[in-house]
């Protein structure tokens, strides 16, 4: 990823902790929601959490920052994020059932 904070990115995170069972996906789709982010959230098997998310860098930013706080309930220990180039293969954020 370049160094603009301004353009159009693509996020893969993976939050570990006490994040299942705990309104984490609602949360986290109603703050894509808000920052008009486009993508999906699911749970994993292991127990983490894992989210994809396009849209404005610095929206984006922010997105990152709610996955480290996460739902009121959940106890986030750790979010891996990886930035990509972003795809627009997304036509809204949802929740996804892997």
């Amino acid at each position: 990823m370049s160094g603009d904070r301004s353009s159009r990115a693509r996020v893969h995170a993976r939050v570990h902790g006490y994040v299942q069972g705990v309104n984490f996906r609602y949360y986290t789709t109603r703050t894509a929601r808000r920052l008009n982010l486009t993508g999906w959230v699911a749970n994993r098997r292991d127990g983490t959490v894992e989210a994809m998310a396009e849209g404005e860098r610095l929206d984006l930013d922010e997105f990152v920052d709610f996955l480290h706080r996460g739902s009121p309930a959940a106890s986030v220990k750790q979010v891996d994020v990886e930035w990509e180039e972003p795809k627009d293969e997304f036509d809204g954020f949802r929740v996804r059932y892997l």
